[in-house]
C-alpha cells in the first residue's frame, strides 16, 4: 500500500507535469491537492512567470466557440475519455490526453491546458464541476467522436468534423489548420521489392539445380576427379 510520502511524491510529479504544460496554480491545486503556496514555491520561483487572468469557463465558452476550437476540444476530450475508460486516474488522463492533443494538432494550440482541465472537469463532473455537462458522441456519418452537451442527438449537422470537411475547399483557415500531406513516392520502394524478389527467385532456382536428389546418377567424370 502506498505510504503518505509515496502519495505526496506522486502528487508533486503530477504537479510538475501540469506546470510544464502551462497550468495555473489553481488548476494544479485542483488536480493534485497540493497547497497553492507549495506549488508556487516549487514551480513558480519567479512571480512574473505565474499564469494569470480569468480562468476558462467551458460551459459558456464551448457552445459559442468557432468550429476549429470545437474540433480541437473534441480531439482532446475523446482521448481523455478513452484513457479514463482504460483505468487511468483523472489527473494522469488529463496530462496524457493533453500531450497527445499537442502531438496531433497544429501549433499554436488553440486549447490551453487550463481549458483542457475545464473541459475534463465538466466532462466527468469533477474538480471545479459539481455535475457532468458534456458527453462524447459518435457521428453516424463520419464515425468521428465529438464533444456535445448531454442530450444532444448524434447527427452530421452537429458534428464539427463533418462541417470541417464541408468547408475545407472554401475556408483558408480550415486548410491551414489541417494541411493535406503529400502521398509518399513508392516507386523506388516498389522497384526495390521487384529486384529483391527476382534475386531471391534466382537464388532459389540455383539451389534447386545444384542440390542432388535421392536417385540421381553420379557423374563418373566427377567421381574420377
Amino acid at each position: 500500500m502506498p505510504t503518505r510520502a509515496d502519495r505526496h511524491l506522486r502528487a508533486v510529479k503530477l504537479a510538475k507535469d501540469c506546470a510544464a504544460l502551462g497550468a495555473r496554480v489553481r488548476t494544479i491545486h485542483c488536480v493534485t491537492g497540493l497547497p497553492p503556496r507549495e506549488i508556487q514555491r516549487l514551480f513558480f520561483t519567479n512571480p512574473q512567470a505565474i499564469p494569470r487572468g480569468r480562468p476558462p469557463a467551458s460551459q459558456d465558452w464551448y457552445h459559442s466557440a468557432n468550429l476549429l476550437f470545437r474540433a480541437d476540444s473534441s480531439i482532446f476530450v475523446a482521448t481523455y475519455r478513452r484513457l479514463r475508460i482504460t483505468g487511468f486516474s483523472a489527473g494522469d488522463a488529463l496530462v496524457g490526453a493533453y500531450r497527445h492533443y499537442q502531438t496531433v494538432c497544429q501549433t499554436p494550440h488553440r486549447i490551453s491546458f487550463d481549458r483542457a482541465f475545464d473541459l475534463a472537469s465538466h466532462m466527468d463532473g469533477i474538480w471545479i464541476a459539481t455535475s457532468s455537462s458534456f458527453s462524447i458522441l459518435t457521428c453516424p456519418t463520419c464515425n468521428s467522436e465529438f464533444l456535445a452537451a448531454i442530450g444532444t442527438v448524434p447527427a452530421s449537422n452537429v458534428c464539427p468534423f463533418c462541417k470541417l470537411v464541408q468547408r475545407y475547399g472554401t475556408d483558408p483557415r480550415v486548410q491551414s489548420s489541417f494541411p493535406t500531406r503529400p502521398l509518399l513516392d513508392l516507386s523506388g520502394f516498389q522497384q526495390h521489392m521487384v529486384t529483391l524478389h527476382n534475386t531471391n527467385a534466382g537464388d532459389a532456382d540455383s539451389r534447386v539445380h545444384s542440390t542432388a536428389l535421392p536417385g540421381d546418377k553420379e557423374d563418373p567424370q566427377a567421381k574420377n576427379d
